[in-house]
């Protein structure tokens, strides 16, 4: 496994274009000069020690070893050894609600982004349990699955928005149900679902979609996002918000906490309700009863002890630099002379 431990430095490797376009345009300057001088072949029996191929090797000498020196720099690390670890920990879930009411600005800067700041945050914390996210609408869909890189769980969460389920609603129940098939249960891990949404289920029975997971010890919590006042649902066009949605009579919709409901899923997979505010997530309550199951233990294999190999790439650039630095750009002497010898002869 290969990696770079300052891999913003090898954005120095766009200097080498630049490099080589000066280095043609000097030499077309060069060969204009010559060319003024008078006719190339006589010039160049007047200047017989002058070479003209070598400019160019000792250019692709320094071109290469500036590379070399960029890639050094980066620091690439091989990962040497593979060690299976052993690592005792749950299996959490996150489903998270991506409908359009979930922009909403009844939670700063909206219920959605403040979810995915949360759920981030909760990442952060998390040690040796493993995470999954499901986003869901009218349909719920895979987003990561349960996996112990939490980087990659970082970086799928940034691209989570409301464009990426295509049928509008809030099926709860088919988020349970997709994310019981994500489980493993015949590794005997405890499992968790956490539930952020903002509880308004029109298309399916979630709490009895919750009440299966639950006969399987699968716990259930759900955070609820929103207020009971509600919010209007911008819509958003190219980046910006244009105005709200509106109903059929044209009156601007008001999106609703649905506290009911989100409570009465929380009570029938065993689990906790929070509701979401802007002081706090209310995921700390939930990961404090997350804490408190039982950890089994499953194995998980991992790259270990990354090695530096920087060395040989700053050593490889140092001898093409000296190779450079003493090819000279006049030709060997001693052939110069044997073949003006030769001419004279003739």
């Amino acid at each position: 496994m290969l990696r770079f431990a300052h891999i913003d430095i090898l954005w120095g490797l766009v200097a080498i274009p630049v490099f080589i376009f000066m280095f043609l345009e000097i030499t077309r300057w060069k060969r204009k000069a010559i060319k003024q001088l008078g006719d190339k072949e006589v010039v160049k029996q007047m200047m017989p020690d002058v070479s003209f191929s070598r400019p160019w090797w000792k250019f692709a000498l320094f071109a290469f070893a500036y590379s070399l020196c960029i890639i050094g720099a980066a620091d690439p690390q091989i990962g040497s050894k593979v060690e299976e670890v052993k690592r005792k920990g749950a299996d959490l879930m996150i489903l998270l609600d991506v409908s359009n009411s979930m922009l909403s600005h009844d939670l700063s800067p909206s219920r959605l982004e403040s979810a995915k700041r949360a759920i981030a945050q909760m990442i952060d914390n998390l040690h040796d349990d493993r995470i999954g996210i499901i986003v869901f609408a009218g349909q719920a869909y895979v987003q990561l699955p349960v996996t112990t890189d939490y980087s990659a769980a970082k970086l799928f969460l940034n691209t989570i928005n409301t464009n990426m389920v295509p049928v509008q609603g809030t099926a709860i129940g088919a988020a349970i149900d997709l994310g019981m098939q994500s489980f493993d249960f015949k590794d005997g891990t405890s499992k968790a679902m956490i539930i952020i949404t903002d509880g308004e289920n029109h298309e399916d029975d979630a709490v009895a979609a919750t009440k299966a997971a639950r006969d399987k010890d699968v716990v259930i919590s759900v955070i609820g996002e929103g207020s009971e006042e509600g919010s209007p649902i911008p819509i958003i066009k190219d980046g910006k918000e244009s105005g709200f949605h509106t109903d059929s009579l044209g009156k601007t919709v008001i999106s609703k906490l649905d506290e009911n409901m989100c409570k009465e899923i929380a009570e029938a997979g065993n689990g906790v309700y929070v509701r979401a505010t802007n002081a706090s997530s209310g995921l700390n309550i939930v990961l404090d009863q997350v804490g408190k199951m039982q950890k089994k233990q499953y194995e998980s294999k991992t790259f270990k002890d990354f090695e530096d190999r920087f060395q040989i790439f700053l050593a490889l650039a140092l001898i093409l630099l000296l190779v450079e630095f003493f090819l000279s750009n006049r030709k060997n002497l001693s052939l110069s002379k044997l073949k003006l010898f030769e001419v004279n002869k003739k």
